[in-house]
């Protein structure tokens, strides 16, 4: 039976969002399917498994409580599933947060009416700041959340992702936002920035790349979606309101004419349950699998070429194995 964990930091991202829907997909595809919801809010999980129960009443959808910006939630909640379980299939890192993005007006309405107005919209390019705050652990949150936190579950759950004679894949949500000149190996938790998002994004990138090349031999793998714009509480929670009321119409008639305004959650995560369907070894390491929704509504996934490279990936992957040694020592 296969096993599927989903990592999301808040239960936005599971409860009414891609995760969600996500799992509606997958059960609808395979009943027998086992899903792990790991979630900071028990209460919003625990809703999240009963509306999933109401159209799958023989589902088997099991909750742990999981805060991937504490390292010490991410120790605690690993062990509870290497308890649960002796080997996880998927294992997709939903989790993420832009926290107080602030929006450059002046950008904003400047590219709305110009020629740039979709790829303002489906990247945020320059248009969205953020600023970030530190975490008990003394790390930058989005940082913590969006990165090093699934760096450190991926390498306490490697014993149930490397199986021998089995194959295993972890899925990173990554973003069109993902930016190489939004990072820095000098400032890997962008603490000098004001790009958090787009820095922690590209870095994912980097980071799947690396785990492809660590972890292949060990029959572990590892993709990256973006799923395109999607309406969710994160990308309500950048505009007040009523500005969202004004522009969705016109950005249902954009969508007529590009394909990465996915819109609704079900249509984001097209690329993630088309990935369910591959042979993880015949996936492109390179690669980045957009979910796409043409003008009529049909969905697809494509691979685009990300713009990264071994030798940034590896150097990300040894800083980040020196940050989990002093982290331990910490804890």
């Amino acid at each position: 039976m296969i096993r599927s964990l989903h990592c999301g930091q808040d239960l936005k991202t599971v409860t009414g969002g891609i995760g969600l829907a996500l799992c509606e997909r997958l059960l609808s595809h395979d009943a027998q399917v086992q899903l792990c919801l790991a979630c900071r809010n028990g209460q919003r999980a625990e809703a999240a498994r009963q509306a999933l129960l109401v159209s799958h009443p023989q589902a088997h959808i099991s909750l742990v409580q999981l805060d991937v910006g504490s390292m010490h939630s991410v120790f605690k909640a690993a062990q509870e599933v290497r308890q649960r379980y002796n080997r996880l299939d998927y294992l997709y890192l939903n989790a993420g947060i832009m926290p107080n993005p602030q929006v450059d007006h002046k950008a904003f309405y400047k590219g709305l009416f110009s020629g740039k107005a979709v790829h303002m919209f489906s990247t945020g390019e320059g248009l969205l700041t953020q600023k970030d705050e530190v975490t008990s652990d003394g790390l930058q949150q989005v940082f913590a959340t969006n990165l090093f936190g699934h760096f450190i579950l991926v390498r306490e759950l490697e014993p149930l992702l490397c199986r021998p004679g089995n194959s295993s894949l972890i899925i990173w949500t990554s973003s069109s936002n993902a930016r190489r000149s939004a990072f820095s190996l000098d400032d890997l938790q962008h603490k000098q920035g004001n790009e958090s998002y787009s820095s922690s994004k590209y870095a994912s990138d980097l980071l799947s790349l690396a785990f492809n090349r660590h972890y292949n031999s060990k029959g572990l793998y590892s993709s990256v979606i973006c799923p395109g714009l999607v309406m969710t509480n994160l990308t309500y929670g950048i505009l007040p309101s009523f500005f969202w009321t004004l522009i969705m119409p016109i950005m249902w008639l954009i969508r007529i004419f590009t394909n990465t305004f996915t819109l609704t959650p079900y249509n984001g995560a097209e690329a993630l349950f088309w990935l369910f369907k591959q042979k993880p070894e015949a996936l492109d390491p390179m690669a980045k699998y957009h979910s796409l929704t043409s003008g009529l509504g049909n969905n697809y996934t494509q691979p685009c070429k990300m713009d990264i490279d071994d030798i940034m990936a590896e150097t990300l992957y040894e800083k980040l194995l020196d940050l989990e040694d002093a982290i331990r020592k910490k804890l």
